[in-house]
């Protein structure tokens, strides 16, 4: 593989991965607070929706990432009131919230949009760092991204800070790991976990938005494909540690990416087996097949003063 096609194939696995890092950032914070949000997938489905529908109907991709993170919101609302204040099962009411949002979207979509099959969406600007898009032969391919996808890296560089070096980081691993204690020292288990939820749903409306008017600028019927239980896979391969998280999106995004790049490279592999790849990966990561996992210790558990 010479340096350009390796450029090609780098370029996409981190336009791949960045949808699933913007998602488990989200979630990451949330399974650290105790509350495994199911609903991802969900939410990242409904933010690509809202996210185009609002970018057509305004004309501007920046308006339409605003409404597609905040139309999250009240999803993730939901799930945290279900989750958290009623302690029903997680991961049945996720399951739930998911299978709501593929069947409303779908509705919303031939409502808005009727039988026209493709619809013009603007999309989000590409933008490249000052000087690294002028590295020869990597450059332009590996560096020309969605301005979100450096945004995503910012975010969870700040949330690794927040998470490792102030005290609301310290307070969201003691509420996953022990909530009883947490209230016990006067802080509000239930307002930490709201927060880390709705935080969870603001990513994945993000990571929903850059799917569909980030990347291929407009909106099909169950765009997202299961990304978003890949962004939890994503967090066990992992092992809740943030920086692990990344680099296991990255994984994931080079193995969607193969299935574009081997074709090019006159290697002929099954389409259906590099699809299912990344899926495969997970079901790798899920089945503890790569070493030990610590989870948090109240990671499901509701709580009960």
């Amino acid at each position: 593989m010479d340096a350009g096609i390796a450029a090609v194939f780098a370029g996409s696995a981190i336009r791949f991965a960045a949808p699933l890092m913007l998602a488990s950032t989200g979630e990451l914070v949330s399974e650290r607070a105790g509350v495994l949000n199911m609903s991802v997938e969900g939410m990242m489905l409904s933010g690509a929706f809202l996210g185009a529908a609002g970018a057509w109907a305004t004309g501007n991709a920046a308006l339409g990432l605003a409404i597609g993170m905040l139309g999250v919101l009240p999803i993730a609302l939901l799930q945290a009131f279900l989750s958290i204040t009623l302690r029903a099962n997680q991961i049945v009411t996720g399951i739930g919230i998911n299978i709501l949002a593929l069947g409303a979207t779908t509705l919303a979509y031939r409502e808005l949009f009727g039988e026209r099959s493709s619809v013009a969406i603007p999309g989000l600007a590409r933008w490249s760092p000052p000087g690294l898009s002028a590295i020869p032969m990597i450059g332009e391919p590996v560096f020309h991204q969605v301005w979100l996808v450096y945004a995503g890296f910012a975010v969870l560089l700040l949330t690794s800070v927040v998470l490792r070096r102030t005290a609301l980081g310290i307070s969201l691993h003691a509420v996953g790991a022990a909530p009883k204690a947490v209230d016990q020292s006067g802080l509000s288990v239930t307002r930490l976990r709201y927060g880390a939820v709705l935080f969870s749903g603001l990513m994945s409306g993000a990571a929903g938005c850059f799917i569909s008017i980030g990347d291929i600028h407009t909106f099909t019927e169950g765009m997202t494909s299961g990304s978003g239980y890949l962004a939890i896979a994503a967090i066990i391969f992992g092992n809740w540690k943030l920086g692990r998280t990344a680099g296991a999106c990255l994984l994931f995004g080079a193995a969607s990416a193969l299935q574009f790049q081997l074709p090019l490279l006159g290697i002929h592999v099954p389409t259906a087996l590099l699809i299912m790849l990344p899926y495969l990966l997970a079901l790798v990561a899920v089945a503890g097949l790569i070493g030990r996992q610590t989870a948090p210790l109240a990671l499901t558990q509701p709580f009960r003063r």
